[in-house]
């Protein structure tokens, strides 16, 4: 079985049981939200305690705080009712492992996967690659903790954002499942 077929198995499987969740609000029961990275080691649901219809969930590599993240928030709030906000990195993560360059070379080389090495990526060079990469800003980091703080910052400056929201700055431990606060994070974003 391939993974589309797993997936649609798996699909009709949820929908059998959905009964009352189509009922749920579209506002989000707990009133809050998570900007979190897309890592498959990441889980939102199960290390913050969440149901369905619990909390708004905006993933991206890295869980930063690009300018389509702070959309999702500015939505979140202004139209959905959030009042709380966390940014969560985690250890580990990958954009710790490459820079905007790195990439940017990955991709003029060939749009194949890259593999990661004991040197960093490399390039497979199977079949052609575009220059179109050096207009994205990919958002890398040098140090997870800084990540945390820089977020926070980025969405507590942004002029869409009420200094009402308190924004919260954790990094999860991708080897023991634990949220540890990045304090300096959470002193930004604390209500002004």
């Amino acid at each position: 079985m391939g993974i589309l077929d797993e997936v649609l198995a798996a699909n009709d499987t949820y929908a059998k049981s959905f009964g009352s969740k189509r009922k749920l609000e579209r506002r989000p029961a707990k009133r809050f939200a998570i900007l979190t990275c897309m890592d498959a080691r990441l889980d939102p649901a199960k290390f913050a305690g969440l149901a369905e219809g619990d909390a708004h969930v905006i993933r991206n590599a890295g869980g930063r705080a690009s300018d389509d993240a702070i959309r999702s928030l500015v939505i979140s709030y202004k139209l959905l009712g959030t009042t709380e906000w966390f940014v969560i990195h985690h250890t580990d993560c990958g954009q710790l492992l490459y820079t905007d360059d790195v990439m940017r070379g990955l991709l003029a080389s060939s749009l194949e996967t890259a593999a990661l090495g004991p040197d960093g990526f490399t390039d497979a060079g199977l079949g052609a690659g575009s220059a179109e990469a050096d207009n994205i800003d990919w958002l890398t980091m040098t140090d997870g903790v800084q990540g945390v703080v820089d977020d926070v910052t980025r969405i507590r400056n942004h002029p869409l954002v009420p200094g009402r929201i308190p924004i919260y700055g954790y990094i999860y431990d991708v080897t023991t499942g634990r949220l540890g606060e990045v304090p300096e994070a959470t002193k930004v974003g604390l209500p002004s």
